[in-house]
């Protein structure tokens, strides 16, 4: 699935997120950054040693990385140049600020995206797995943090890579709402023809 939001292409797909070609991938991290399960562990291998040289690298100069937060390593071997370790939060039942949590993951990556000069970024479904985060609500907050984003701060290309069909539906549906959401702001636009404007939705009707 794609669709644009302003001038950023958005694009849902299920795939290997260690194979994509944007300029960076963010990495779904634990806060000591040294590698895990899951994607993380896929993206470690796949980078190789230079990726966990780095973040022991930033650990050992401010700490561990908070849940919400992110940090920026080279890519390693890895086909895109940089990848941004952002740490999501445990799903604890929904009542200990979660979905904020996992909102200020994606906001955390996007700024240090946009502080480098990165124009296109593929992430996966930060939190859903080992952390056990309900995927259909992490779908919607993922979408609908990167949709305000851009609004503002336009990327060439936002990616989601999800790892299963169940993932790729859930991200879908979610886009939904937003993929109608700019198709009626851009129906809505007055269009002149002749001396006579008209809104374009009325020329479809």
């Amino acid at each position: 699935m794609q669709f644009q939001i302003g001038n950023t292409k958005i694009t849902i797909l299920k795939g290997d997120i260690t194979q994509q070609d944007t300029e960076a991938i963010v990495n779904a991290a634990n806060s000591s950054l040294m590698g895990g399960g899951g994607v993380d562990g896929a993206i470690h291998r796949a980078g190789g040693r230079q990726i966990l040289d780095e973040c022991k690298e930033i650990v050992a100069r401010q700490g561990p990385c908070p849940t919400g937060k992110a940090v920026i390593t080279g890519g390693g071997r890895l086909k895109a140049r940089y990848v941004i370790h952002a740490v999501g939060p445990v799903w604890r039942g929904g009542e200990a600020g979660e979905d904020e949590l996992l909102r200020q993951a994606y906001l955390s990556a996007l700024d240090l995206a946009a502080e480098r000069g990165i124009k296109s970024l593929s992430f996966p479904a930060i939190s859903t797995g080992a952390y056990r985060f309900p995927k259909d609500r992490a779908a919607r907050i993922a979408l609908s943090t990167v949709a305000e984003y851009v609004k503002a701060r336009p990327f060439k290309e936002i990616r989601f890579v999800l790892f299963s069909d169940e993932d790729l539906e859930m991200y879908e549906r979610a886009a939904t709402p937003l993929k109608r959401s700019q198709y009626l702001q851009a129906d809505s636009r007055s269009v002149k023809l002749g001396d006579n404007r008209l809104k374009t939705r009325e020329l479809l009707d």
